[in-house]
């Protein structure tokens, strides 16, 4: 079990999240973070009792800000915001995704510049702890003001209204509470808007993206570098010398990468004579394409982490100050952007390894075997794993328009442009799913092609993740279902048990 999670005003990694979402790590608050929260409170008391005219306090929301509401509904008033707020469609969010949007309002909390009770925060850090997971509608968010929809169903429970699952079964919000021994909260004014006004969920899908994103960035480095020694290419691309005077950062560092991975390579050695003058582009700009995109996820990590230790409610408290201001930190529009380039810029990875995986498999790029298997006619070989690798690029060209050049006005045009950030969030999960499936296939392609190298050694990186795979899918002999042997070599990436090997062979990769 990971330790656990204490949140303060700042310092929360992607990491941190990875370990709350998919691992079950507890949470806590710091004694500041705690003191801060009661401090903003105490204003918010205050001003209620002075009835003085605060946004979403006292207020009514969006274009209904001018409605005053008096001191005796504010409870009431929160209540109907998280039951109106719920108008969410679709499937349910994964409950890892929900678990880090869980962890995400809770740091925001801790700022101390929301409003909301200790009560109510402790209740939601008991929920996390206990593993109740809301059950929350994946459609409905436009991104500004945050992610409204979502988080009014994540909060739900909270108030024993909505559903939850727990211990895998899905049950109303009050059971849910009720098989841990907690009992639903009344909430007091202000603490629904502080619930709900929030980047959280799409903040939460863009931090395990991220997350995602760095161990990928290192998979498709070992996949070309199989790619290329099976295919005869040449490490000359690699030569530390050709990047110093293009001196991106990631086209570096893949290059790195790849010239580690194939390093004592004896099959790159018996061709060194060969009379072929230059690689393919698949083969040989793969450190330009590959550190392009590492450039990409690394200004997306940026984003994701400032992200992830703000403030993003609107009023913001300053208890320090005295002072209530509106402002707009709930407008996803930092994400929506780092969410819609990363997503486009990972679309490249799985482009470039269906181009390999088209030269693994066809006979005349590559010189092996047609589809890389004996007695072709009679066996199909690899033929179809190239198209699905290709369907998935497809798809992947589709998520890649930005959903944040596109902007529909709501709530009576008071909200009249919005981020689509959720949106770019789920589209870009999506993306990186199909870019693990298409460089599993071009993992397992090339790592049949190198059984046919009987007589050479491959390079020490190269070497270490061919016997990974193996451990667990065989070569190809005859036809076999296929979507088994990708499933497998997939759910070894995302193990962390090819890169271990590979590590483990040449030392830590970039």
């Amino acid at each position: 079990m990971p330790e656990d999670i204490i949140f303060g005003k700042t310092g929360m990694t992607i990491e941190e999240l990875e370990a709350v979402a998919r691992h079950g790590a507890r949470v806590g608050l710091s004694s500041n973070a705690v003191k801060r929260i009661e401090n903003a409170r105490a204003l918010i008391e205050k001003w209620v009792a002075e009835e003085k005219r605060v946004y979403g306090i006292t207020t009514g929301f969006g274009s209904l800000s001018d409605v005053s509401i008096s001191k005796e509904d504010t409870r009431k008033l929160q209540e109907n915001l998280l039951m109106s707020h719920s108008a969410g469609v679709g499937p349910p969010l994964d409950q890892e995704l929900v678990r880090a949007a869980m962890a995400l309002r809770i740091k925001d909390f801790a700022r101390g510049h929301s409003g909301i009770r200790i009560e109510t925060v402790n209740l939601l850090i008991r929920m996390l702890n206990e593993n109740i997971c809301p059950v929350v509608p994946r459609k409905g968010s436009v991104g500004a003001s945050g992610d409204l929809v979502p988080l009014a169903h994540l909060s739900l429970v909270l108030i024993g209204l909505g559903e939850a699952i727990v211990d895998g079964v899905r049950a109303p919000g009050a059971a849910a509470l009720a098989e841990r021994g907690l009992r639903p909260i009344r909430l007091e004014a202000g603490e629904g808007l502080a619930l709900i006004n929030g980047t959280q969920i799409m903040t939460a899908a863009g931090g395990l993206s991220v997350y995602d994103s760095l161990n990928l960035v290192k998979l498709i480095d070992i996949a070309a570098a199989m790619s290329l020694e099976v295919l005869m290419g040449s490490r000359t691309e690699f030569d530390p010398v050709i990047h110093q005077v293009r001196p991106h950062a990631g086209q570096a560092l893949a290059a790195e990468n790849m010239a580690g991975i194939t390093m004592n390579s004896d099959i790159v050695t018996s061709h060194k004579d060969c009379n072929r003058v230059q690689d393919a582009y698949t083969l040989r700009c793969s450190p330009q394409v590959h550190g392009a995109t590492r450039d990409a996820v690394a200004y997306a990590l940026n984003t994701v982490t400032v992200e992830m230790n703000s403030a993003t409610n609107n009023p913001l408290i300053f208890a320090d100050l005295e002072q209530v201001l509106s402002g707009g930190n709930f407008h996803g529009q930092p994400v929506a952007l780092a969410l819609d380039f990363l997503g486009i810029a990972v679309s490249e990875l799985a482009n470039i390894s269906e181009r390999r995986i088209e030269r693994l498999v066809n006979p005349k790029l590559s010189g092996l075997p047609a589809f890389l298997v004996k007695d072709g006619g009679l066996q199909s070989g690899f033929m179809i794993a190239q198209y699905t690798a290709a369907a998935l690029v497809s798809e992947n060209k589709v998520l890649s328009h930005p959903a944040c050049v596109d902007s529909i006005p709501t709530s009576a045009n008071k909200e009249d442009h919005v981020s689509m950030g959720a949106v770019s969030a789920m589209k870009c999960r999506e993306i990186i799913e199909n870019t693990e499936t298409v460089i599993a296939i071009e993992l397992m392609c090339a790592a049949q092609a190198l059984d046919l190298f009987t007589n050479l050694k491959p390079g020490e990186g190269t070497l270490a993740a061919y016997n990974a795979i193996r451990e667990t899918t065989p070569h190809l002999n005859e036809d076999r279902i296929l979507s088994t042997d990708i499933h497998t070599i997939k759910k070894l990436m995302k193990s962390g048990k090819i890169l271990e090997a590979v590590e483990g062979a040449v030392g830590k990769l970039n």
